[in-house]
């Protein structure tokens, strides 16, 4: 599924496009809001791994595929768009 794209107007959430959405309840935390207290909190998104520890999981992601080195998922994510 895409991202939606909402505006906020006076409290209310209103999306640029309808959507296929099935009736029921939702979460959505803001994007913004979410990353930038991460960073405030000097936190990463992924947990609370520190320089070493990020690193030691990156080197063990990377052995555990055959297929090649890690890829950043923005990157992958931005290759799989532009195939439409």
């Amino acid at each position: 599924m895409q991202p939606l794209t909402a505006r906020v107007r006076n409290g209310r959430i209103f999306l640029d496009a309808p959507t296929d959405l099935p009736e029921g309840e939702i979460q959505l935390v803001p994007v913004q809001h979410a990353a930038g207290a991460a960073a405030e909190a000097g936190d990463d998104l992924d947990g609370d791994l520190d320089d070493a520890e990020r690193a030691a999981l990156d080197r063990e992601l990377e052995a555990s595929f055959d297929d090649g080195p890690l890829i950043d998922a923005s990157d992958a994510i931005a290759d799989l768009r532009s195939v439409r």
